[in-house]
């Protein structure tokens, strides 16, 4: 059903103590939605919002979420929704809260620079960061990795029932949901629905918009801030891809570098190497829930709509697929031609420098140069000590000792055996000397390659 803007504002002064509402904008209800919204402006000049369920489902969700929003709010440096007061209606509770500043972000828009893609990305790492006991605390849902990927095959396995679902996405979603490799993370706190209309931000006066100001292609600004999110109906503990599905399919690329990089810094615990995989596939099988929305409701527009989306999303994965296997390809014989060319040069350069020749039948020693032959004794009859030197006819002259003689031992005229201690040339080296002064030096070790 869907309620008129004066039967809300009616709704939210009944449920809000003091609340005069002079003023009512009631948002348009798109087909599928949960809630209807609509904002108010009392006599005091404060900005209100009433979010009321359309379905018995949305209402529990609801009133679960705002027990989580109490726990919440004082945790994050981000405003959120803290309801102030709540009416009964026929599909649950409807809620208020007061309006936060800010205006919703467009992710197509964001820039490159040092702003409010930064921002965004340390707000998800801040939401990621949570203590799980306090979502426990609150009732949410929780689901453990293996739980969370059973949890896709099974949707995934509805979504082909239905007929609707190309061959070539369902084998690519299923192939990627088999392999467990990808699906190893630590769950944490999970938003929900992380989409730019829920995400809030402003540009300082300084940067040309105030608080309210329009933040659409604003997104490179340096002054730019997140100041509040919203629509925390779907928070569970689980996958954290899942909040940077919609970042990671809307946001332009260096952007979403940008992004990644101020998440990656501010989160506790390192993100998973599979993450941005996930999140890849979690934004293409986003539309399996508009698909199975709109079956259950018997809305045949909408169902037309999801599946021709499909199929525009079957064509564009099979040209990008096509696309990187050229582009690996390419690759691949780019490093090869380049692996042939230095071979070839170093034939070339071995060719034109071929060294000293190795002459096989000469003896050789032991630095590579050719060994004279070795000297034989005539007479073979004669017993050879084949390791003394050869002795030259003529000695050699023995030159005369420059060392100071030794005075002579009184027990040498007497005729006496004197056993003298060896003389010691001062400029000897010796080889132990200054082994106690050496210290062992831990070797630098390399830095570690990149991953």
């Amino acid at each position: 059903m869907t309620r008129s803007p004066l039967f809300l504002a009616a709704l939210a002064s009944s449920a809000v103590p003091g609340l005069d509402p002079v003023s009512v904008e009631a948002l348009r209800t798109r087909p599928g939605e949960l809630y209807e919204v609509a904002y108010l402006q009392d006599s005091q000049d404060r900005r209100w919002v009433i979010k009321a369920p359309l379905t018995p489902a949305a209402g529990a969700m609801l009133e679960d979420v705002t027990t989580l929003m109490a726990l919440v709010g004082r945790r994050l440096a981000v405003a959120i929704p803290v309801v102030r007061g709540q009416v009964v209606v026929p599909e649950g509770r409807a809620v208020v809260y007061l309006r936060l500043a800010g205006r919703p972000i467009d992710f197509r828009a964001l820039g490159s620079g040092p702003g409010l893609a930064a921002e965004v990305g340390r707000t998800l790492a801040h939401i990621h960061n949570l203590d799980l006991a306090i979502l426990d605390e609150a009732g949410r849902p929780s689901y453990d990795a293996e739980t969370h990927r059973v949890r896709q095959l099974s949707e995934l396995d509805r979504a082909a029932a239905t007929g609707h679902i190309p061959t070539g996405l369902l084998g690519r979603w299923e192939r990627a949901l088999e392999d467990v490799s990808h699906w190893r993370f630590a769950p944490t706190a999970v938003h929900g629905n992380f989409v730019g209309s829920n995400v809030l931000a402003s540009i300082s006066d300084t940067g040309g918009t105030g608080d309210t100001g329009d933040t659409q292609g604003a997104g490179d600004a340096a002054t730019a801030r997140v100041r509040g999110v919203l629509a925390w109906e779907e928070s569970r503990i689980g996958d954290p891809a899942d909040d940077l599905a919609a970042l990671v399919a809307e946001a332009p690329p260096a952007a979403l570098d940008v992004a990644l990089e101020a998440y990656a810094q501010s989160r506790v615990e390192r993100p998973d190497p599979h993450l941005l995989t996930r999140a890849r596939l979690a934004a293409e099988m986003s539309v399996i829930r508009r698909l199975l929305s709109a079956l259950s409701a018997g809305d045949l527009p909408r169902v037309d709509e999801a599946a021709e989306f499909l199929r525009e999303l079957d064509e564009f994965t099979y040209a990008e697929e096509e696309r990187r296997a050229r582009q690996a390809k390419e690759r691949r014989d780019t490093e090869e031609t380049e692996r042939a060319s230095a071979h070839e040069e170093a034939e070339r350069a071995a060719a034109a420098d071929p060294g000293d020749a190795w002459d096989a039948t000469q003896a050789h020693d032991s630095a590579g140069a050719a060994a004279p032959p070795p000297v034989i004794d005539s007479d073979l009859t004669q017993p050879h000590n084949t390791f003394a030197a050869a002795q030259p006819d003529d000695p050699a002259p023995v030159p005369e000792s420059t060392s100071t003689p030794q005075e002579s031992d009184p027990r040498e005229s007497d005729g006496q055996d004197v056993e003298r201690e060896p003389a010691v040339d001062e400029d000897e080296f010796d080889l132990h000397e200054g082994a106690s002064d050496f210290v062992p030096v831990e070797r630098p070790q390399p830095p570690p390659p990149n991953a």
